[in-house]
C-alpha cells in the first residue's frame, strides 16, 4: 500500500477502548510504500467514537451479549419482514422510543443507511429539504435521491434559514409556484466534523412559524449529552414533542453498530411498509441489538448501579476540561462546551501526515480529517474524548499533542498555559 495511507488505514487488534493496540507498518523503500507487520503498538485512543466508553468489554453488557449471540447465532441472515425479526428487535425499538421520548421508533442494521434510505420514503419530487450546509454525507445523499428540490442554509445560522424559508415559500416550486407539497428542515445534534452543537430551539421555533417538519440527526449527541443522556433536546431544554423526526446511531455512545429513527407511531408504521432499510436489508444482528438495551439501562441507571451518571458525568468533564486545556495551548480548537468532539485545525494538507505520525510515535493514535471529508485547505485533527479516559490519559495527550504542535507549527494563538500535569507533577512523554 502506498506509504501516505497509513494516517487514514491504520488497522487495530483490539476493542477501541481507551487504549488500544495499533498494527504496524514499515517501509523498506524510502516510504514509497508500507507493508503492514504482525506488531502492534499499544496507544491511547483518540480516534474512536466510544463516548460512554461502552465499545470495550462491560460487566453489564457484555454477559448479555455473549449469551444472546449462544442463544440467536451472529446474524437473523434475513430482513425484518422475512424471518429477521427477534425479540431483542422489538424490545429494543421500544427501549429506544422510551430513551429519546417519542411513541415510535424502527431500528435498522446500519447508521449511514437509516438517513440515506429514509428520506427518498419521506418526501418526494414537489417537496423541499432545507438542509445545513455541513450535514452528513448520509443526509446529502439520502437528499438527492429523493428527488425533492434542495436548499442549503448557512451552518447553524437560524436567521438565515428563515430567510430562505420565508422567499421559497413565498415563491413556491420552481416554474409552476405551486405550494410546496411538504418542507423538510434536516439539522444534526452535534456536527461530527465541527464538534458544534446544533441551534435547536431557534430553529424548532422557526419550523413552527414556517409550518415545516423538523428532521434532527442525533449520531453524535444521542447518549452523549444532557443530563440523563438523552442528547441535544434534553441539553437545550426542547420538548421532544417538537422535533417530527428523531435520528440516531448506535455506533457511538453505546458501542454497537446500526440506527434508528424515532417519531409517531403513524409515521413508523408508514416506514416500516415503504423504508428500503428496514424492508430489504438484513436486521442489525441480535448480538448487536443485545448491545443497545442494557447500555441504555445502564445510562438510565435501570441496572440497579450509578454507572450511567458517572459515564455522562465523566464524558462532560473530560470533553471540557481537554478542549479548555488545547485552546490555552495556542490551538485553534472547534465545537461547543460539553460536546466530545474536538476538532483541532492543522490547515495545511502537508501537516496531516507529519501530526499523525509524529503522535503515532509517542503511542497517540489521532484521526486527521482531508478533503474530500473537509474543505481542501480546512484540515483538521479530530478528537474523541472518552468516558473510559482518565485524567491521566488525558494529560499524557496533552502533552504529546503540545510537542507535536510546537513541531509541525499548528498553535496559531499565543499560549497560556504551560503544559498541564499531574497532581505530582508529573508530564511525561514515553
Amino acid at each position: 500500500m502506498k506509504a501516505e495511507t497509513d494516517c487514514f488505514g491504520r488497522p487495530i487488534s483490539s476493542p477501541p477502548d481507551a487504549w488500544f493496540d495499533v498494527v504496524e507498518g514499515v517501509s523498506n523503500d524510502n516510504n514509497k510504500t508500507l507493508n503492514r507487520t504482525t506488531k502492534t503498538s499499544r496507544c491511547l485512543n483518540l480516534g474512536s467514537y466510544n463516548y460512554l466508553g461502552f465499545g470495550a468489554a462491560d460487566e453489564y453488557c457484555t454477559p448479555r451479549v455473549i449469551e444472546s449471540l449462544k442463544r440467536f447465532s451472529a446474524n437473523t441472515c434475513a430482513t425484518r419482514v422475512e424471518g429477521g425479526t427477534t425479540e431483542l428487535h422489538s424490545e429494543l425499538e421500544d427501549v429506544v422510543a422510551n430513551f429519546v421520548r417519542k411513541p415510535a421508533a424502527l431500528v435498522t442494521g446500519m447508521g449511514y443507511v437509516t438517513n440515506s434510505a429514509i428520506f427518498p420514503v419521506l418526501i418526494s419530487k414537489g417537496g423541499l429539504i432545507i438542509s445545513d450546509s455541513l450535514n452528513h454525507n448520509s443526509i446529502v445523499n439520502g437528499a438527492r435521491g429523493s428527488g425533492a428540490t434542495i436548499r442549503v442554509f448557512q451552518h447553524n445560522t437560524p436567521s438565515h434559514l428563515e430567510k430562505l424559508l420565508s422567499e421559497l415559500i413565498a415563491d413556491g416550486q420552481p416554474r409552476t409556484h405551486r405550494p410546496w407539497k411538504k418542507i423538510i428542515v434536516v439539522v444534526e445534534g452535534i456536527y461530527s466534523m465541527e464538534g458544534e452543537i446544533c441551534e435547536l430551539p431557534a430553529i424548532v421555533s422557526i419550523c413552527k412559524k414556517y409550518k415545516a417538519y423538523v428532521y434532527l440527526d442525533e449520531a453524535h449527541s444521542i447518549g452523549a449529552i444532557g443530563k440523563t443522556g438523552r442528547g441535544v433536546c434534553e441539553l437545550l431544554g426542547v420538548d421532544a414533542a417538537d422535533v417530527d423526526i428523531m435520528m440516531g446511531t448506535f455506533t457511538k455512545s453505546f458501542g454497537s453498530c446500526g440506527g434508528y429513527i424515532a417519531g409517531s407511531k403513524e409515521l413508523i408504521q408508514y416506514l416500516k411498509h415503504t423504508c428500503p432499510a428496514h424492508l430489504y436489508a438484513t436486521s442489525i444482528s441480535p448480538p448487536a441489538a443485545q448491545q443497545i438495551i442494557p447500555a441504555i439501562k445502564v445510562i438510565l441507571e435501570e441496572d440497579g448501579s450509578t454507572q450511567g451518571a458517572k459515564k455522562l458525568a465523566q464524558i462532560r468533564d473530560n470533553s471540557n476540561y481537554f478542549r479548555s486545556e488545547l485552546q490555552k495551548m495556542g490551538f485553534e480548537v472547534l465545537g461547543d462546551e460539553d460536546s466530545p468532539v474536538m476538532p483541532i485545525m492543522l490547515y495545511n494538507p502537508a501537516k496531516i501526515p507529519a501530526f499523525s505520525r509524529e503522535c503515532l510515535k509517542h503511542k497517540l493514535a489521532v484521526v486527521v480529517v482531508a478533503f474530500p471529508a473537509t474543505p481542501l485547505l480546512l484540515a483538521r485533527v479530530r478528537i474523541c474524548i472518552s468516558a473510559a479516559h482518565t485524567r491521566e490519559d488525558m494529560v499524557k495527550a496533552l502533552t504529546v499533542i503540545s510537542e507535536v504542535g510546537d513541531l509541525v507549527g499548528i498553535k496559531y494563538f499565543p499560549a497560556q498555559i504551560k503544559t498541564p500535569q499531574l497532581e505530582d507533577g508529573r508530564a511525561k512523554v514515553d
